[in-house]
């Protein structure tokens, strides 16, 4: 396969990790713009479970980034850092008590007294410099370099979410932050023999906790979609059944529409079906006489198949995310611990996301109810 931004933002030096740094920050203030102009500068949102308020939301980034560079003094260690050892001061008293999602409550996020916006932004331009500074100085290699790589993962996930929150409150955005759905070209079965796969990551570059460690699973003999369920499959099986139609989708004078970021839209029918749930999606499946492909199977498929299509939408599989044999938990303990078990491995990529998130080995993960991201699915079938 060739390089991509994934492998590169994983592997990559201290001029790539700077690049991609000062890329996802400038996305992080342009999203926060587009909010602005939106709701006004004291961007007040509905508490909603799956939401965050913006100044907080944009706070956490850089607090994060501050936690866990500037503050870190065993960054140099990578994973052999100890995440409890006394950190040095922040560069706001508050900071720890107002940003810290470990400790602070989800719907206490709304009644905190967080500075203002133009606080904020100074919060986070001073955050970057000293983290871009700090990263002239390190050394090249994995254990120095993981915390650099991991603060920009956490911000391109937030950036994502951003862009979920904005088609959830119907704020506009321009396709330059929200992205645009691909138009699919046809489907095709692709047949993948029975094989022993070592399952997740090895070798150097980042990887996070819930990839590792790699082990070999025997798996059978299958058949999987070439490219993602779109709307010109996935509209039949509501014909047929009468199921609701899924989020952000209505029949209105005999024409299927789509609503994105507030406004409602002739639905291309050969763009992904996409916020779906994992039932909508393992009910789609049941009636075609398909499954929902398993995480092995995807990753299979995704690292070994030419004609594999993926990135346009992150694809429920049928795998409960639970940890890998010989699992223990990075620095960063509350990523993956808290949530294995109620929630369901989403693979790929969607065209909200930064291209550098599309990696064949990431797990995102999600409660099986969410249709708020761009979420779709593919199908297979034993051979």
């Amino acid at each position: 396969m060739d390089a991509t931004p994934a492998d590169a933002a994983r592997l990559g030096g201290r001029d790539v990790l700077a690049s991609a740094l000062q890329a996802s920050r400038a996305r992080t203030l342009g999203l926060l713009d587009a909010y602005v102009a939106a709701l006004g500068d004291q961007l007040q949102v509905p508490h909603a479970a799956q939401f965050n308020p913006p100044r907080w939301e944009a706070g956490h980034i850089g607090w994060f980034q501050d936690y866990w560079i500037a503050r870190n003094r065993q960054r140099d260690r990578g994973v052999a850092c100890d995440p409890d050892h006394l950190r040095a001061a922040g560069r706001l008293a508050e900071a720890d008590a107002w940003y810290n999602s470990s400790t602070v409550e989800h719907a206490r996020r709304w009644q905190l007294p967080l500075p203002g916006l133009t606080a904020t932004r100074a919060y986070l331009d001073a955050s970057l410099d000293e983290t871009l500074s700090l990263l002239a100085a390190t050394p090249e290699n994995d254990e120095a370099l993981y915390f650099f790589r991991l603060v920009l993962f956490h911000e391109d996930m937030h950036t994502e979410a951003a862009v979920y929150m904005a088609q959830a409150l119907d704020i506009p955005l321009p396709p330059a932050l929200s992205g645009v759905a691909p138009h699919l070209p046809g489907n095709a079965a692709l047949a993948l023999p029975a094989q022993t796969w070592m399952l997740g990551h090895s070798g150097a570059g980042f990887a996070f906790d819930n990839e590792l460690a790699a082990h070999p699973v025997e798996v059978a003999a299958f058949e999987i979609d070439s490219q993602v369920v779109n709307w010109r499959r996935y509209l039949p099986y509501l014909d047929a059944t009468g199921a609701a139609p899924p989020r952000y989708l209505r029949r209105a004078s005999g024409n299927w529409q789509a609503k994105r970021f507030g406004s409602w839209q002739e639905l291309d029918p050969d763009a992904p079906a996409t916020h779906l749930t994992w039932d909508e999606a393992d009910g789609w499946c049941r009636w075609a006489g398909r499954r929902l492909p398993t995480e092995i199977e995807w990753e299979i498929s995704a690292t070994s198949h030419p004609d594999f299509c993926w990135g346009a939408v992150w694809e429920w599989t049928a795998s409960r995310f639970m940890p890998y044999p010989g699992f223990a938990p990075h620095p960063y303990r509350d990523y993956s611990a808290p949530w294995f078990g109620n929630r369901y491995v989403l693979r790929g990529a969607s065209h909200a996301a930064a291209p550098r998130m599309a990696h064949p080995r990431y797990r995102n993960f999600f409660t099986p109810e969410r249709n708020d991201l761009h979420n779709g699915f593919r199908s297979c079938a034993a051979r």
